[in-house]
């Protein structure tokens, strides 16, 4: 009687690969799948009970759910885990979802389907891990959010301060000789727990500090993390609050998208207006003026993102968390009024 291993033997390829084949799945070349098929019909193979138990048994890679379709921010994040665990010899799946989706309900789906043996999640919403994270026992990493108050021991997490480097962008802006700031993004009072919060908190108490009058109603528009969100929401952030000489925006693509509805609206930048971003991303790098931002470290969120998953995996190891410490990307996008002209 044919085996599986026989399969193997005979189309040159591994066990693993002829069970995803036998069990159509998805991660297989097509030229894998055309000669392991054409071993299969020669043989006139039958998959017996052995094929289905080596499906529930073997893990497949680590899977990656990115909660942001189009995040250039999360994006760097995930070609630099991809760069380290390929330095590991390993490999991941990667699964990407909008903003508005559930990351935990199409996490179980994940596990029921392909039994990944870790998980890490690109942005997350700490609500839904506090709803329904307790039914995960596989390990896992929280990127850009801070877990450590949601006490699951499979679950690591790594983010920068929000608060505080929010509260170091508009220190910039004070630091320049600017009263009269608004904020621009997020929905803070939409998603209390998210990093916008923390952003918008961390803005808005940087300014009370100052004693600069901060009147939420006329200095603070909430708008999506995209360009086009960003454009549409300066604008109306203007024409509400025309005396404003500087704005922070809660994410680098919000403040490219802003800058270019101030130039609708006729203003110049930083001459008229200056702005400051969150993230640090490289199209940052490229706008006319290079926009000034909070830069997070990416390269260190994606390293001790993988060396403590695998760690987790490999060993049982505890949960970790830990803030990544964040830099000030000077750019050319803000004015200084102290400066004599």
């Amino acid at each position: 009687m044919v085996t599986i291993k026989d399969i193997a033997r005979l189309s040159g390829y591994s066990i693993g690969t002829v069970s995803r084949v036998i069990n159509n799945r998805s991660d297989v070349s097509p030229a894998a799948r055309e000669i392991i098929e054409r071993v299969i019909r020669e043989q006139n193979f039958q998959p017996n009970d052995n094929a289905k138990l080596l499906k529930k048994t073997q893990h497949s890679p680590v899977t990656v759910i990115v909660k942001g379709i189009g995040n250039p921010f999360l994006e760097s994040i995930l070609e630099a885990i991809q760069i380290s665990m390929r330095v590991h010899g390993e490999s991941v799946n990667v699964t990407f979802l909008d903003e508005q989706a559930d990351e935990i309900a199409e996490a179980v789906r994940i596990i029921s389907r392909s039994r990944p043996k870790g998980l890490i999640f690109l942005g997350g919403s700490l609500r839904n891990f506090r709803a329904g994270f307790a039914g995960i026992n596989v390990p896992a990493v929280l990127v850009t959010a801070d877990a450590s108050g949601l006490g699951y021991p499979q679950l690591s997490s790594f983010c920068t301060d929000d608060t505080a480097a929010a509260a170091e962008a508009v220190r910039r802006l004070i630091a320049a000789g600017h009263r009269r700031i608004g904020i621009l993004g997020g929905y803070p009072d939409s998603f209390p727990e998210d990093n916008s919060m923390k952003r918008f908190t961390g803005a808005v108490g940087e300014l009370q500090k100052h004693g600069i009058e901060f009147i939420q109603k006329r200095d603070y528009e909430g708008c999506g993390f995209t360009m086009a969100e960003g454009e549409a929401g300066m604008i109306r952030l203007l024409q509400k609050d025309p005396d404003l000489t500087a704005v922070f925006a809660l994410g680098d693509m919000i403040a490219i998208g802003a800058m270019k509805g101030l130039r609708t609206m006729g203003k110049r930048i930083p001459e008229d207006i200056s702005m400051i971003g969150f993230d640090g991303i490289g199209f940052g790098s490229y706008t006319n003026p290079c926009l000034a931002t909070i830069r997070q470290d990416t390269g260190r969120l994606a390293s001790r993102t993988v060396e403590t998953l695998l760690l987790q995996i490999n060993t049982k190891r505890p949960a970790v968390h830990e803030t990544i410490p964040y830099d000030f990307a000077a750019g050319d996008s803000i004015s200084d009024l102290n400066r004599p002209y």
